[in-house]
């Protein structure tokens, strides 16, 4: 049995950690004024303790196929016809309307993304080195937690990466 009701989490929009009330369903950044020192540090060693181990990173993408991409269809489209400058233009309009916004690129991302995570608001979980295409993976783990990525190309098509953890 939990001493308190509280959890802390992680915020797939901002990759920070949060608390939150599991019986009120209460959350706030800060910890909450009810919670010992103790209770807190124990929260986020729990919390810590849960994450994957080093060598992993977490992001999130927002993905525009062209009729080049190895798999031309998505979920919005069975044939994508557009040229890859066209994704490219696309994805240009997304990262001027993004600015550094986490927020702003999660809806995006479920709105805009031809790739199935965009139900999860972009969100691809944590990976390893070697899980991902080249690109794709050098942008995500060079980019410190919260930054966005300028366009990366791939195989799969284009892409903005932003780092969540």
């Amino acid at each position: 049995m939990p001493i308190t009701d509280w959890q802390v989490k992680i915020s797939q929009s901002r990759g920070a950690p949060y608390f939150f009330n599991t019986k009120t369903k209460e959350s706030t950044w800060t910890a909450p004024a009810e919670l010992s020192e103790d209770e807190v540090n124990t929260l986020l060693s729990e919390l810590q303790a849960s994450r994957p181990s080093n060598g992993q990173v977490r992001a999130s993408h927002l993905l525009v196929k062209h009729s080049g991409s190895r798999r031309p269809a998505s979920w919005k489209e069975s044939n994508i016809t557009r040229t890859k400058d066209e994704a490219i233009e696309i994805l240009r309009g997304y990262q001027t309307e993004i600015g550094t916004s986490a927020e702003k690129f999660g809806e995006l991302a479920s709105v805009h993304s031809d790739c199935s995570s965009h139900a999860q608001n972009g969100d691809l979980g944590w990976f390893g080195p070697g899980q991902m295409q080249k690109p794709f993976e050098t942008a995500a783990f060079g980019l410190e937690v919260g930054k966005i990525s300028d366009i990366i190309s791939t195989d799969s098509g284009v892409h903005l990466v932003m780092r969540t953890g």
